[in-house]
C-alpha cells in the first residue's frame, strides 16, 4: 500500500516540472517570434539564418515530443538574438584584470 502511494506521489510532483518544460519551450518560442518581429531589419545575415534554422529545429523536436531539444533549440535562436556575449560565457567582463601591474 506504502509503495502505491510513494508511486502515486512521485507521479503528481513530476507532472508540473514535464509541464514547466513544455510551456519555456512554447515560451521561447513565442519570445523569438515577437524579437524577429521587432528585429527582422536590424539582425544581420548569418544570425538570422542562424535563428531561423534554430527555431526550425525547435519546433521539428516539439512536434516529436522532444522538450529538451525544443528548449535547447529555441534558447540558442535566443542568444543569437540578443548578440555576441549573450551566452554569458566570454565577453569583455574581466578582461584588463591585472592590466598595469
Amino acid at each position: 500500500m506504502k509503495i502505491h502511494a510513494l508511486l502515486a506521489s512521485a507521479v503528481l510532483l513530476a507532472s508540473p516540472a514535464v509541464f514547466a518544460a513544455q510551456d519555456l519551450c512554447q515560451t521561447n518560442l513565442q519570445e523569438i517570434e515577437d524579437n524577429m518581429a521587432t528585429q527582422s531589419t536590424t539582425l544581420g545575415e548569418p544570425a538570422k539564418s542562424q535563428v531561423e534554422e534554430h527555431v526550425m529545429q525547435a519546433k521539428q523536436a516539439q512536434q516529436a515530443g522532444d522538450t529538451e531539444g525544443c528548449i535547447a533549440h529555441s534558447t540558442k535562436a535566443l542568444q543569437e538574438l540578443k548578440g555576441p556575449g549573450s551566452s554569458g560565457s566570454g565577453g569583455s567582463s574581466g578582461s584588463g584584470s591585472g592590466a598595469g601591474n
